[in-house]
């Protein structure tokens, strides 16, 4: 097939975990035939600084006309101060492309139990989607910050919430058929508004999904303590921020979480749930295997291309198995070095 695909490689450790990218984006094209063209554009930090704005309208016109998007990671100390925040452009993109759910999946395996502050006994089995809502609540909303007090305005509308529970639904429906609702309900009212938005639509739409409710609390608790009771978790967008990095401790690494940002129509946009870590940027220590992971959902949620998306996947785990891999996770590879270990298994 033929697919456009831009490339935003970022800041920081962005730049060298997108090159993994478009490495793995060029396999995959070689192996099966397909015609990928891949460009690159400015966002974040380095887009500040080229142009003065973290999303420049050349960037953003051409990830609408792509057929997916990659992103390496924005930000970085820098940029603290200056008028305007690497992190803008990221919540921008999301608004203008209709991003409105972030999937985020953590998926653990047996070469990465001892990268794991947990028990071994708590990690097998591990197989959790989040749905995570992306462009609405505290976010979002209103502000006002001063230096003797600040507020944060949080709200949702009834359509901003069913449609993030459709797609959490039939996700659980190719899956194993499991959806846990994580709100706050016992105090906030969108908790509320959410809790009744999810007994209506899945009592109309989805009765063949077990669901259940848990406060957030509990959650974050059940995460560490029983993670392997959850199948796909959905939840509003502080929450899913907070529980997805959580969950990063099942898996061994910030480095082994990928995500796709998805809406009704257009183009997704794919990312390591890792930041720009500009502490070890042009070091060599950045793990690829999350951005890799990442262009695996590219693959499939974006392009259709199962198959392919199995294979990419496939390679990294193998990668991990024989210990090919970089120090995060107990190996001795760079960047480049854990890179090549994925490629070599694709050709």
């Amino acid at each position: 097939m033929k697919a456009n695909i831009v490339l935003l490689p970022g800041d920081g450790i962005g730049p060298e975990v997108a090159t993994a990218a478009k490495a793995a984006l060029e396999a995959i094209a070689k192996r099966f035939g397909h015609e990928f063209t891949l460009s690159e554009a400015l966002m974040g930090g380095a887009a500040i600084d080229a142009t003065g704005e973290p999303l420049p309208a050349e960037t953003l016109a051409a990830c609408q006309k792509a057929d997916a998007v990659f992103l390496g990671a924005v930000g970085g100390p820098k940029w603290d101060k200056a008028p305007k925040r690497p992190e803008q452009g990221l919540l921008a993109i999301r608004k203008a492309l209709g991003l409105y759910a972030n999937l985020r999946p953590a998926v653990t395996h047996p070469a990465l139990y001892d990268a794991s502050p947990l028990k071994t006994d708590r990690l097998k089995d591990v197989d959790i989607m989040v749905v995570r809502e992306l462009t609405g609540g505290i976010y979002f909303g209103e502000k006002e910050e001063g230096t003797e007090a600040a507020w944060d305005r949080c709200a949702y509308s009834a359509k901003e919430v069913d449609r993030v529970l459709h797609k959490a639904a039939k996700l659980a429906q190719s899956r194993r058929g499991k959806v846990t609702m994580v709100d706050k309900a016992n105090v906030l009212a969108t908790s509320r508004l959410w809790r009744r938005r999810t007994e209506a639509v899945f009592a109309e739409h989805y009765p063949d999904i077990e669901l259940e409710f848990m406060l957030v609390d509990a959650a974050a608790m059940h995460l560490l303590s029983r993670p392997a009771s959850f199948d796909v978790l959905v939840t509003e967008n502080l929450f899913g921020d907070i529980l997805t990095d959580e969950a990063s401790m099942l898996v061994g690494s910030m480095g082994m979480l990928p995500s796709a940002s998805l809406g009704e129509k257009g183009p997704g946009l794919f990312e390591p749930c890792h930041g720009s870590a500009p502490d070890i940027a042009g070091q060599g220590k950045a793990n690829p295997f999350a951005a890799m992971l990442s262009v695996s959902m590219l693959l499939e949620l974006g392009l259709g291309l199962a198959k392919e998306a199995q294979l990419l996947k496939d390679a990294v785990f193998e990668a991990l198995s024989a210990n090919e891999c970089t120090a995060d996770l107990g190996g001795s590879l760079d960047t480049q070095g854990a890179t090549a270990a994925v490629l070599t298994r694709i050709a």
